[in-house]
């Protein structure tokens, strides 16, 4: 099979989904340190069940499991490995492409991905880089990433910084819907439509923002009429330094 996952956990499940959706389920094989988990998310995706050595013969070959569990996972494999001659595409935030080489044993080409959970709904925000990946390669994993999300390539020396903006920053988005949740709740409005409401407010903006040619400054002082209510919670917001807080996280 082409694309083989090893590790099947929120980002490889989320990152399965997508590719199953560009390449089809017969082209994919998953892998998991629990099988219950690999056979569960096959069964969803009409995709094959198998080993690590099995995923490992695929062509391209997803490392989903853990940082500290990535030596370990990829010593046991090597044989297979250069027996494949696969493209490795790895998730594991903080190890190099040249790392996860040394790990596998051999000078492989190397797709370094950093997604994050919006990926599983296929709007994911996904930085990536390269070494030693051919035009015809980086072409077919793009094909296969197609229903991920956005994807960007960028230098490895930005893809920690990329990261932190993208990848941990959905968690701060999911803190700021609760809170505005809550304060509609206080306010007394139903906790299912403050729910709502946040997070089709965030949604919105989140678009506007990507298609307007404005800056963000610019569309939130077109939201800030004189005297009015929306600039009296951007006063509360800097008073507690809303924009510092979030620069600093």
């Amino acid at each position: 099979m082409k694309f083989g996952f090893i590790g099947c956990g929120n980002m490889g499940g989320a990152i399965a989904r997508g590719v199953v959706k560009a390449a089809g389920g017969e082209q994919v094989l998953l892998a998991n340190k629990t099988m219950a988990k690999a056979e569960n998310l096959a069964k969803e995706l009409s995709c094959t069940v198998g080993s690590n050595e099995d995923a490992a013969l695929c062509e391209y070959v997803f490392l989903g499991v853990k940082p500290y569990l990535m030596a370990d996972m990829l010593k046991k494999i090597q044989p297979v490995l250069t027996q494949s001659q696969p493209v490795l595409v790895t998730m594991a935030a903080g190890l190099t492409m040249e790392r996860i080489r040394e790990m596998a044993g051999g000078d492989y080409p190397v797709i370094r991905i950093m997604p994050n959970t919006p990926s599983a709904i296929g709007e994911g925000m996904i930085q990536y880089c390269t070494l030693d990946v051919s035009d015809a390669q980086e072409a077919e994993f793009l094909t296969a990433m197609a229903h991920c999300g956005r994807m960007d390539k960028i230098p490895e020396n930005l893809i920690d910084a990329a990261s932190a903006v993208s990848g941990c920053g959905p968690a701060f988005a999911y803190m700021f819907i609760e809170a505005l949740a809550d304060g509609g709740v206080a306010c007394g409005l139903p906790r299912a439509k403050a729910m709502e409401y946040a997070a089709q407010m965030l949604q919105g903006s989140a678009r506007l923002a990507m298609q307007s040619e404005n800056h963000p400054g610019a569309l939130k002082d077109a939201v800030c009429s004189p005297g009015g209510s929306t600039i009296q919670g951007v006063r509360k917001l800097e008073q507690y330094a809303f924009r510092a807080a979030v620069t600093d996280a």
